[in-house]
C-alpha cells in the first residue's frame, strides 16, 4: 500500500511580543523540546535557521514542536515581511531542508549584555527547586508555549525564583506582568511561604 505524503502547510500567528511572529506547521519540526539561536554562528546545527539569518531583519530564531518563532529587528514591520518569511519557510520545508541535524543540548545561554550564564542541571536541584521546576513545566510552560515562548528555571535563592525567558517571551512588554501576576501568584499559592518573588535574568 502506498503511503501518501501529507502536504506541508504553514501559517503565521502573532504573539504578545510585537517583535516576534510564530510560523506554525502542520507537522512536528524537531524531536527535542525547543532550541534557540541568537545568531548565525549558534545556528550551525540548523541549516534552516542559518538560512533565516540571511534575512537582515532576523534577530533570533526559536524552534519548538511544530512552530518557528522569529524575532526581528525594528528595521521592518511584520506586515511587510511576514508573508515573505512564511513562503520562504514553506518552500524550504517542502524541499526537505533540515530543521535540526542532531539534538542540541543547551548547557548555557548568552544574555543580551553578552554575559554567558550556565543552565542548571536537573541532577543538582534540591527538593524545593524540583517542585518549582515541576510547577513551571506543568502549569506555566504550556501557556507560554502557546504564545511562542519558553520559560526555564535558572535558580532559587533567598525565596526568589530566577527564570530565563526564551522565544517570544524574551523582551516581551507583557512578560513582566506575566511573571508578577501569573507565575508569582501560582508559585505562592502552591508553595506557601517559600516564594517571595520571580525574576527573569534576561528581563
Amino acid at each position: 500500500m502506498e503511503i501518501k505524503k501529507v502536504p506541508i502547510s504553514l501559517y503565521a500567528e502573532v504573539t504578545p511580543n510585537p517583535g516576534v511572529m510564530k510560523f506554525v506547521a502542520n507537522k512536528m519540526l524537531i524531536d527535542q523540546d525547543h532550541i534557540e539561536f541568537k545568531n548565525i554562528e549558534e545556528a550551525s546545527p540548523s541549516p534552516l535557521a542559518q538560512k533565516l539569518f540571511h534575512f537582515p531583519f532576523v534577530k533570533e530564531v526559536f524552534i519548538s514542536g511544530n512552530y518557528i518563532a522569529v524575532n526581528k529587528f525594528n528595521i521592518v514591520e511584520w506586515e511587510d515581511v511576514s508573508q515573505e518569511i512564511r513562503m520562504f519557510l514553506l518552500d524550504e520545508l517542502q524541499s526537505g531542508t533540515v530543521v535540526l541535524s542532531a539534538p542540541v543540548a543547551q548547557t548555557e545561554t548568552v544574555l543580551d549584555n553578552d554575559q554567558k550564564v550556565e543552565i542548571p542541571s536537573d541532577d543538582n536541584l534540591g527538593d524545593i527547586e524540583k517542585r518549582i521546576v515541576d510547577i513551571l513545566e506543568e502549569y506555566v510552560a504550556p501557556a507560554v508555549g502557546q504564545d511562542g515562548g519558553y520559560i526555564r528555571f535558572m535558580g532559587y535563592e533567598n525565596k526568589v525564583v530566577k527564570v530565563l525567558l526564551q522565544g517570544a517571551c524574551s523582551g516581551c512588554p507583557s512578560s513582566t506582568m506575566t511573571l508578577k501576576s501569573g507565575i508569582l501568584q501560582m508559585l505562592q499559592n502552591m508553595l506557601p511561604t517559600l516564594v517571595d518573588d520571580v525574576e527573569a535574568i534576561n528581563g
